[in-house]
C-alpha cells in the first residue's frame, strides 16, 4: 500500500445525499462498500458538510478516519513539525 493509499479521503456530502460506506476493513473499494457486502453503514446525510474517510482500514472508527494510518511521532517537536508542515 502506497503513502497515497493510506491517506484518508475528504468528501463533500450534501443533503439527502445516501452513502454505503465499509465497516469491515475488507472492502476493495475503501471507503465505499461493496455491493455485496454486509457489514456496511448506510449514511443519509442531513446538511451540507466534509466527511474524512478512512482508506487505509485501520481505524477503530471505521468508516471515518482516527489517524492510525500514521506512525507514531516520538515527543512534541515531532507532533508540532508534522501539524506544521515543516
Amino acid at each position: 500500500m502506497t503513502d497515497d493509499e493510506r491517506l484518508p479521503e475528504v468528501r463533500a456530502v450534501t443533503p439527502g445525499q445516501v452513502l454505503h460506506l465499509y465497516r469491515c476493513g475488507q472492502c476493495a473499494s475503501l471507503p465505499d462498500a461493496a455491493a455485496s457486502c454486509t457489514d456496511s453503514l448506510e449514511l443519509t446525510v442531513g446538511r451540507e458538510r466534509h466527511l474524512l474517510l478512512c482508506c487505509c482500514g485501520l481505524s477503530a472508527n471505521l468508516p471515518f478516519c482516527d489517524g492510525s494510518h500514521a506512525p507514531a511521532a516520538p515527543g512534541l517537536k515531532e507532533r508540532w513539525r508534522r501539524f506544521t508542515g515543516r
